[in-house]
């Protein structure tokens, strides 16, 4: 495998579609030498078969406003891999989403799928639909209408979707109810459901959740206790809340967390009915994290920057792709090692005011 060649190939035939190039050789970098001592891998192209998805859907989504205003959101379903089981991943409704965006999640999915050793493929989907600032009704009848396209494309045997930014329990609910009406069956084809209805038990908690249980065996292999570390979170959504909830379990202080407004800095922590609180503000559509430092005296408030910068033993990103890079992490080591200036670290709130 030659990286250049394949990359300069893959550049030609999807130009501008920056986040698919850069997961793909970032796979490939990190598998290069292993790959290049099976010949027979090179012989049979797998390289070239994996990093091309098997198919995509593209749609249009026309639906119905409070206002009886007709507004037209793209759809979009990439089925990258299936060659272990049906397609799995998530379907993400935010008005970021774009191709490039769900063929690099697609194609990770595959990788990410496989390591749980299921027989499960990888596949990602989407629109540039935000749920910010829509009613229940409006959201509901956008679900229905991206349904109407999406039915006939999955299955629990073909392609399982699940949620993913933008989309919970109530807009899985949504689809899987307009789904059913279509194909008048009761079938396994979506997971997130409500419990009440075939979902599981602690899903919401589990990404956040396996993340910490990951740091801390990590950790643990370091001979490194958990127990009093600073931890930053980027987000403040599902996945960031079942960190924070876990991180505090295992004894750990959360002293930040994010949102697309700037972060909230809490020496005191993020904990008890904060946690708490992070469900209020991701349920509440609005999608800042301000009202928080409004809520509790204890915090700050830091408009329009990461909390990369705050001097903490742990970053987790549990927001969206690229949220931590090489010059943020070298910030969070000069943090740490006292190289970074004291005036790089928030000041009193009323200096935010």
């Amino acid at each position: 495998m030659n990286i250049n060649n394949l990359m300069a190939q893959l550049e030609a035939r999807h130009s501008g579609e920056s986040e698919y190039l850069q997961a793909v050789k970032e796979v490939l970098i990190s598998i290069e030498d292993v790959y290049n001592q099976h010949p027979e891998f090179e012989k049979a192209k797998i390289i070239e078969r994996l990093v091309e998805p098997d198919r995509i859907f593209t749609f249009k989504v026309p639906w119905i406003d409070d206002n009886g205003n007709v507004q037209v959101n793209l759809g979009y379903r990439v089925q990258f891999n299936n060659a272990i089981g049906p397609y799995k991943g998530g379907i993400r409704f935010h008005s970021s989403v774009t191709l490039s965006t769900l063929k690099f999640l697609g194609f990770e999915q595959t990788f990410k799928n496989a390591l749980t050793t299921l027989p499960m493929g990888g596949a990602k989907g989407g629109s540039d639909f935000s749920v910010r600032n829509k009613s229940n009704n409006e959201v509901m009848r956008f679900c229905q209408a991206f349904m109407l396209e999406l039915w006939k494309h999955i299955g629990p045997d073909t392609d399982v979707p699940a949620g993913d930014i933008g989309v919970g329990a109530r807009e899985i609910g949504y689809m899987y109810g307009m789904y059913k009406k279509l194909r008048n069956e009761f079938t396994g084809a979506f997971t997130g459901k409500g419990l009440e209805f075939g979902g599981s038990l602690i899903r919401p908690e589990a990404t956040g959740f396996g993340g910490l249980y990951f740091v801390n065996q990590m950790l643990t292999a370091k001979g490194i206790d958990l127990k009093g570390k600073r931890v930053a979170v980027s987000g403040f959504g599902n996945v960031a809340w079942g960190a924070v909830a876990k991180a505090n379990q295992m004894g750990a202080k959360v002293v930040a967390i994010s949102g697309p407004d700037g972060y909230i800095y809490d020496e005191e922590g993020v904990k008890g009915e904060k946690i708490e609180y992070m469900l209020e503000l991701r349920d509440s559509g609005n999608d800042v994290v301000q009202p928080y430092a409004d809520r509790f005296p204890s915090a700050v408030f830091v408009p329009g920057r990461r909390p990369w910068e705050l001097k903490v033993d742990i970053a987790l990103p549990c927001a969206i792709q690229n949220e931590l890079n090489g010059e943020d992490a070298q910030q969070l080591i000069d943090n740490i090692s006292g190289k970074t200036k004291s005036d790089h670290f928030p000041k009193p709130k009323a200096f935010f005011l």
